[in-house]
Order: C-alpha cells, then structure tokens, then sequence
C-alpha cells in the first residue's frame, strides 16, 4: 500500500458558481455509485491545474471544459489554498496514485449568462468528455450536505470563506 504522507497534492482550481439569485451551480458526478451513493454525488465544478498554468485561468477553462460556460465575472477567491486527502482505499488509485488528495485555489464568479448557455452533455463546445450527468441551482446554505463525506471539510472551508462575498 502507497503511504500517502510520501504523496504530494494534486493541484486544482474550483469555481463556485453563483446566479442572480445567490444560488450556487452544483453538478451530479457521472458515474457515481455506492457507497459514495447518489446523495453525496453533487459537487461545483473543479479540476487539475495545467502546468504553468494559473489559477484564475485554470478555473475559467474547468469551468468551460465542465458546463460551456464563458460569461461570468468575478466575485473573489480563497485567501489560500484548500486542501483534502483522499479515504485508504482511493490512495494509489486515484490519479494514477501520484497524489494523496488535493490542494485547490477556489473562486467565487458571478453567471452573467442566461441557462441556456450551460451544455453538460457537450462542453466545451463538444471537445470534453461529460463529468456531470445532470445540474442545478443549489442553495448555498445546502452544499456541504451534498457532496462525498471526505471532500466536506474542504467544502466547509470554501462555504465560510466565499459564501460571504457572494452577495445572496
């Protein structure tokens, strides 16, 4: 078993999304199954940073690469970096086991568009592979409850940081 205080994290953006009314984008996982299970598949969009890639840039392209989104503006970040570990049994799975968990740098945009703008099913323009088999406009109050158990401290972090400047 890979000793995961031997990995580094994977470094990531996250966007949490908010429309004209103060709700966040959240997004069910594609191919989500027990026993993370269906009630903790939701999550705002977020993914690996590109090498020499920064930040604020690498959460424009997951967000586009994720929804089709391009018209938002932006509300602010984290101060820092959010980090969390994956559970045993992920470590030396997931990513290929080069990572114990992630670090992510998380931005708050405002949705300048309207609804008809968001393509799941085909984003970016078609040149990415789906990650959320459905979305919707979730209440911010309602995040952490939504997504797996052991990204949720992360969350929590995130929520008490950017909820505030969101402007609900």
């Amino acid at each position: 078993m890979t000793d995961p205080d031997s990995l580094p994290y994977r470094p990531c953006v996250g966007v949490m999304l908010v429309n004209r009314e103060g709700l966040v984008f959240v997004g069910r996982r594609s191919g989500m199954a027990p026993p993370i299970g269906e009630d903790h598949a939701w999550q705002m969009p977020q993914g690996g940073l590109d090498k020499g890639e920064e930040p604020f840039e690498g959460a424009l392209r997951e967000l586009w690469e994720e929804t089709n989104i391009r018209s938002v503006e932006p509300i602010a970040e984290t101060a820092g970096w959010v980090t969390y570990d994956l559970p045993p049994e992920l470590v030396g799975v997931a990513w290929k086991g080069r990572y114990r968990g992630q670090r992510q740098k998380w931005f708050a945009l405002r949705f300048t568009g309207d609804d008809g703008e968001i393509d799941i099913a085909t984003p970016a323009g078609g040149k990415h592979k789906p990650e959320f088999s459905e979305w919707r406009w979730e209440s911010v109050d309602k995040l952490c409850s939504l997504i797996v158990p052991f990204k949720r401290a992360s969350y929590e972090e995130v929520v008490a940081e950017l909820a505030p400047k969101i402007g609900r």
